[in-house]
């Protein structure tokens, strides 16, 4: 059994997924320890080319590592149809990333939200419902796959969608401002937003009924 598997889109994949990507594991390790590894991927990538390869954006690291996170290792990359297959949740930055990946991968829209809509719509999951979390990679992945779809349910699952085929837009402020080229200050205010949706994420995943 595979992982319960996160991707996290933005448009470079240099400041506001990896600040995701990093920050959601942070918060499971912080629940489960070393067994988030085992149990848990997260990973991410941008919807240009244009920072293929390169390391997380300055102002990006020192926001995740003044949270107990690091950087290392990290390497931006594009999205592809293979990333969104692999993924359970695909969690992006605004809806413009959203409307990507889903003419990638249209049977990905039960699974595709912007970051802040995900979050705001966790709140009203009952995850008294929820299977156990369990400690193994195929309990995690149970219960995950089974949160998310109980978070489109929220959102209306096939209702999310017009008559005319179009994906009804998420609420503008569920969308992430891009905070590259922006002072630290910008960085940590959109890690605070990042938080607010990754943290709740990682307790819906690992607490008990």
């Amino acid at each position: 059994m595979s992982r319960f598997t996160v991707l996290h889109v933005c448009v470079g994949n240099i400041c506001r997924s990896p600040m995701a990507e990093r920050l959601f594991m942070l918060a499971l390790r912080r629940r489960v320890g070393n067994r988030v590894e085992e149990c848990y991927l997260s990973h991410g990538a941008g919807t240009g080319a244009w920072h293929e390869g390169e390391p997380m954006n300055s102002p990006a690291a020192r926001q995740l590592e003044a949270r107990g996170g690091d950087a290392d290792g990290f390497k931006a990359r594009r999205v592809s149809r293979s990333m969104i297959d692999m993924s359970d949740l695909v969690l992006c930055a605004t809806s413009e990333q959203v409307d990507h990946v889903l003419e990638l991968r249209p049977e990905a829209a039960g699974r595709t939200f912007v970051l802040g809509e995900f979050g705001r719509l966790l709140a009203d999951v009952e995850i008294g419902g929820l299977p156990a979390p369990g400690e193994s990679a195929e309990a995690a992945h149970e219960r995950g796959v089974a949160l998310v779809a109980a978070v489109d349910a929220t959102r209306g699952g096939g209702d999310a969608w017009g008559t005319d085929g179009q994906r009804r837009p998420s609420r503008r402020g569920d969308d992430l401002a891009d905070p590259w080229g922006m002072a630290d200050r910008a960085f940590a205010r959109v890690a605070d937003e990042i938080e607010r949706t990754v943290v709740p994420l990682a307790q819906a995943l690992t607490a008990s009924p």
